[in-house]
């Protein structure tokens, strides 16, 4: 599926209010414009979440524009660029549609206090979600969808704002009744918005799949802001992935590599998306640091993915020369590496669970039904700045391929899980897990007995201090402060205590505490920190997600040792190189070579909200060793082909 490396989704969210919309588009000037800037695909618009249509409409002549001084905008977006041999995918929104939520408030979703989901009446906003199970909506998007198909060519539709979000209208109560869950048990309430929401996009896709003028060419995806575990029941409608992820928008700059380590293993192709935009939608006549844009596309073709950035289409539709002019200067260093990023297969050492699954998914953002969880960005963080090659895996993912698998801190085991992971140890896998993971659902006890581990409930102190002793590598032999507090557990006679905990004199409370923030520790040992039984290492404490909160180099480095206690040699290791490098290694079958991509970009914090890059440092002399499988006959440097001095060593390359 050729779904194009260098996208534009061309936001086209309009008002009644304005008039004049699209004076000022030219066809020719239009594509033109996409071309220059590299860019072979670029979504646009049928209907906006206004509720308002781009195109003439036979079935719903109401909904066009009021102000659409082109009629046929949309029609002509897409001839002038098929011209140019550009794909144009058509968007659709689902759940937020402001024309639909006044003419049909039976058609919105209810919260549990019977109210319509976020906009009020007198903000500002379309933001109330539509019911895709209500009988009169449902039909008017398979409506909507026939006519799109029947009107103009159709390479690929865009469905967004499928979020599975509950609702307390009556039929919803019906079904949930009819389905054996509680509506008054939010976790059901959960469930069933996901069941409702998987069982539509089901729906759809076979029903365009059913249409005369569908051609496999035809491309299907269904946004909801992320991508990950909860799209597994829905996992036949989507020809793709998409990853919404504008770093600066509300996702931050951990959730792209977070979202495709675990989308890249899905089978289907993945296209990362960011904005052009300072922000995040919206967000007129800004524009993101040439660096920032950089470093996010490099990120996603590094990590196996196509490109994607967001742009808004002013009202008179005329492209911003400065928005293609920043573009085309990322998208042409794209294009230029493309060939060493197409048709890889990514290598990783290391399987990381993602609690996704297990977690209640709240969602930050808007446009975001889940988030991933503290201890998975703060495993991918860490992970990455250790060089280590790694996906994120939902518990029904296939584990022999990696040398190691880490449960990070709150992965509960069932029976299902408990028999992949013993069958994964006795085939000589090894295992890093930390806090409640390897813990049975109801918290009771290990799931597993090769931890070799009683449990014994939460430790006393909070926090408590953890002297590293075998994983000491270059930290002082001294205790380290453990920010949240740990497990207690009692050692079986097969297990070794890699590491002890010291307790402080107290816990802090205003009956006693001690200087500004804890108390210090009291120097004695009470219970193991860190031990080790065969091949499994576990930490009591939640040492990923302390991470991802404070970054203490101790609790890296602590992790760093244990995974080089438990082997095997890594793919990939970096020698005098700064810790923000990230390294990506992938295979390139066709080619019959391996491409290592090394990418240093440093985001800073300089306002309130996000992170910002705007300067490039670069580095140089670094040192990399790899471990592949196959011969290495040559190394070069890419795109330039510049050749490289190496060494081959007994197992590397270095």
């Amino acid at each position: 599926m050729n779904l194009g490396f260098r996208q534009i989704h061309l936001d086209f969210h309009t008002s009644g209010l304005i008039k004049d919309i699209g004076r000022d588009f030219d066809p020719r000037r239009f594509a033109d414009t996409l071309a220059d800037a590299h860019i072979d695909s670029v979504t646009v618009f049928a209907r906006c979440h206004h509720g308002l249509l781009y195109y003439p409409s036979k079935a719903n002549p109401e909904r066009v524009h009021p102000h659409l001084a082109r009629p046929k905008l949309l029609l002509e977006q897409i001839e002038a660029c098929h011209e140019r041999g550009i794909r144009v995918p058509i968007y659709t929104t689902v759940q937020w549609d402001e024309y639909t939520a006044h003419e049909h408030r039976d058609w919105l979703l209810q919260n549990e206090d019977g109210e319509l989901y976020r906009t009020k009446p007198l903000e500002a906003g379309f933001y109330r979600n539509l019911d895709v199970t209500h009988p009169g909506y449902a039909a008017f998007l398979r409506d909507h969808v026939r006519e799109i198909f029947e009107t103009m060519p159709v390479d690929g539709l865009f469905f967004d704002i499928c979020q599975p979000r509950p609702s307390l209208t009556e039929h919803w109560i019906k079904g949930m009744d009819a389905a054996g869950l509680d509506p008054e048990r939010e976790v059901d309430r959960k469930h069933y918005a996901q069941l409702t929401m998987d069982a539509w996009a089901n729906d759809m896709t076979t029903f365009i799949k059913g249409l005369p003028q569908y051609t496999d060419d035809s491309t299907i995806f269904y946004n909801s802001g992320h991508v990950g575990p909860a799209h597994r029941g829905s996992h036949d409608a989507f020809t793709h992935y998409e990853l919404e992820s504008l770093p600066s928008g509300g996702w931050g700059y951990m959730h792209f590599p977070v979202s495709q380590r675990y989308a890249r293993g899905l089978g289907k192709p993945t296209v990362g998306m960011t904005g052009k935009f300072h922000t995040a939608w919206g967000d007129f006549h800004s524009y993101k640091n040439l660096h920032a844009l950089r470093y996010e596309c490099l990120h996603m073709i590094a990590l196996g993915s196509k490109c994607s950035i967001g742009d808004q289409l002013h009202p008179r539709g005329e492209l911003d020369t400065a928005t293609y002019d920043l573009i085309g200067r990322v998208y042409s260093e794209v294009e230029a590496k493309q060939p060493w990023c197409d048709g890889v297969i990514p290598l990783a050492e290391v399987g990381v669970f993602t609690s996704e699954e297990y977690a209640a998914g709240k969602a930050e953002h808007a446009a975001q039904a889940a988030r991933p969880t503290e201890s998975a960005m703060g495993a991918t963080r860490m992970l990455q700045e250790l060089a280590m090659q790694f996906d994120l895996l939902s518990s029904e993912a296939e584990l022999s391929k990696y040398a190691v698998l880490i449960l990070p801190d709150d992965i509960p085991v069932d029976d299902a899980l408990a028999a992949k992971l013993d069958a994964y140890l006795s085939g000589g896998g090894r295992l890093l897990a930390s806090h409640r993971s390897g813990l049975t659902p109801d918290g009771k006890g290990f799931a597993l007995d090769a931890f070799g581990l009683t449990y014994g409930g939460d430790a006393a102190f909070e926090p408590d201090f953890l002297r590293p002793g075998a994983l000491r590598g270059d930290l002082p032999d001294t205790p380290h402060v453990m920010y949240q507090r740990g497990l207690a557990v009692e050692p079986g006679p097969d297990t070794e205590v890699l590491g002890e905990v010291e307790p402080p004199y107290f816990n802090r409370t205003w009956r006693h505490f001690c200087s500004h923030r804890h108390a210090p520790s009291t120097g004695r040992a009470v219970y193991p920190g860190v031990t080790q039984c065969g091949h499994v290492i576990y930490f009591a404490h939640p040492v990923f997600s302390m991470y991802h909160q404070r970054a203490p180099r101790w609790c890296k480095a602590l992790i760093d040792q244990a995974l080089r206690r438990l082997g095997p040699p890594r793919l990939v290791e970096l020698h005098d190189a700064p810790t923000g490098v990230i390294t990506s290694l992938n295979d390139q079958p066709a080619e019959s070579r391996y491409a290592l991509n090394l990418l240093y970009f440093v985001p800073e914090r300089r306002g309130t909200e996000f992170d910002v890059i705007e300067d490039v440092v670069p580095v140089y002399d670094i040192g990399v060793t790899v471990r592949v499988p196959k011969l290495i006959k040559s190394a070069t440097l890419i795109p330039q082909g510049e050749p490289i001095e190496f060494k081959l060593g007994a197992d590397a390359v270095s």
